[in-house]
C-alpha cells in the first residue's frame, strides 16, 4: 500500500511543473509584465501607508512643488496635494475597475458565446446578431453615451465598461464551442442523458478556458484604458476621488508649468497596460501546444 501511495505521489504534477507554466516562464516579456504589474499593484496597495500625506491633504504653500521636493517624491498638484499619494490611491481604483470590469465582461461574453456555439441554429444566429449589433457601435461612443446618463461612480463605471467590452470574448467562445460541440466526448455526454447546461459548462467550457484567459487578460488592459479615457473626458470617476484618468484631466492645463502632473499618471497607465498586454501574449503562446514544436 505504501509503495502504491508513494508511486501516486511521485507521479503527481504540480502546476509549476507543467509544460504550460514552463512555456510561460520562458517568455521574457510575459515575465517582465508579471514583475511590472506585481510591483505596480503592491506599490498602490502599500504606498499610501508609507507616505506622510493622504490623497486629500491640501498644503497651499507647497503648490506645484516639483518631484523630489522634501517628502513629495512625485511633486504636488495645483492644490498642494501630494502627487504620489494621489497616484497610489488612483492606482487602486483604476486597477480594481479594470479587474472587475474584466470579470463581468468575461462572464457575460462566456455565457452568450457558449450558448450560441452549443445550440447553433436560430438561437445561435440570434445571439450572434445581438453581438454584431453591439459591435456595430463604436465602443468608446457607446461608453460615453452610457456614462453621460448615469451618475459616475467606480461601480457604475465598471459596469459600463463591462457592458461595452464583452463582445469579442463572446465571438471567441462561440467559435471554439462550435468547433467542439460534435466531438465524441460531447456526443457521449448526450447519450448519457446529461443536461445541456451540464454539457455546456462542465464539458465544453473547460476545453475553451485557454482562449478565455488570454482574452480576459487583454480585457484588463483595455478596461484600464477605457476608464482613463472616460475619466479624462470628465464622464468617469469624479474628483476628489482620484483615478489615473481624472489626474490627466486635471493636468492638461498645466502642461507647460508642471509637466510632471501628466507624466506621472501617464507612465502608470502605460506600465499597467503594457504589462497586461505582455502577460496576454505570454499566455497565448504558453497555451498553444504547437509552441513546443516551434
Amino acid at each position: 500500500m505504501s509503495a502504491i501511495v508513494s508511486t501516486s505521489v511521485s507521479q503527481k504534477t504540480h502546476w509549476w511543473q507543467s509544460r504550460t507554466f514552463r512555456r510561460f516562464a520562458r517568455h521574457r516579456l510575459a515575465m517582465l509584465g508579471v514583475v511590472m504589474i506585481t510591483v505596480l499593484a503592491l506599490t498602490c496597495i502599500i504606498g499610501p501607508f508609507l507616505l506622510p500625506f493622504d490623497e486629500l491633504f491640501i498644503d497651499l504653500r507647497a503648490r506645484f512643488a516639483p518631484p523630489l521636493t522634501g517628502y513629495h517624491i512625485f511633486g504636488t498638484d495645483p492644490l498642494g496635494r501630494d502627487l504620489a499619494a494621489r497616484l497610489f490611491m488612483a492606482g487602486r481604483i483604476s486597477l480594481l475597475v479594470g479587474f472587475f470590469a474584466m470579470l463581468l465582461s468575461t462572464a457575460i461574453g462566456t455565457v452568450i458565446g457558449v450558448c450560441a456555439g452549443y445550440y447553433g441554429g436560430r438561437i445561435g444566429v440570434a445571439l450572434m446578431r445581438f453581438v454584431d449589433a453591439f459591435l456595430s457601435f463604436p465602443s468608446i461612443f457607446l461608453l460615453l453615451a452610457l456614462a453621460a446618463f448615469i451618475k459616475p461612480s467606480p461601480f457604475m463605471i465598471t459596469v459600463i465598461i463591462a457592458i461595452t467590452s464583452w463582445m469579442e470574448i463572446a465571438r471567441i467562445v462561440e467559435a471554439e464551442v462550435r468547433s467542439l460541440r460534435e466531438r465524441d466526448f460531447v456526443l457521449a455526454a448526450r447519450m448519457l442523458g446529461l443536461s445541456n447546461s451540464w454539457i455546456m459548462f462542465r464539458e465544453l467550457l473547460p476545453n475553451v478556458i485557454g482562449p478565455i484567459i488570454v482574452a480576459a487578460t487583454l480585457t484588463v488592459a483595455r478596461a484600464i484604458l477605457l476608464e482613463a479615457y472616460v475619466s479624462f473626458l470628465g464622464y468617469g470617476i469624479q474628483p476628489p476621488l482620484p483615478s489615473w484618468g481624472n489626474m490627466l484631466n486635471g493636468a492638461q492645463q498645466y502642461l507647460d508649468r508642471a509637466p510632471w502632473l501628466a507624466i506621472v499618471p501617464g507612465v502608470a497607465i502605460t506600465l499597467a497596460v503594457t504589462s497586461f498586454n505582455f502577460i496576454g501574449d505570454g499566455l497565448r503562446d504558453a497555451l498553444d501546444a504547437r509552441s513546443d514544436h516551434s
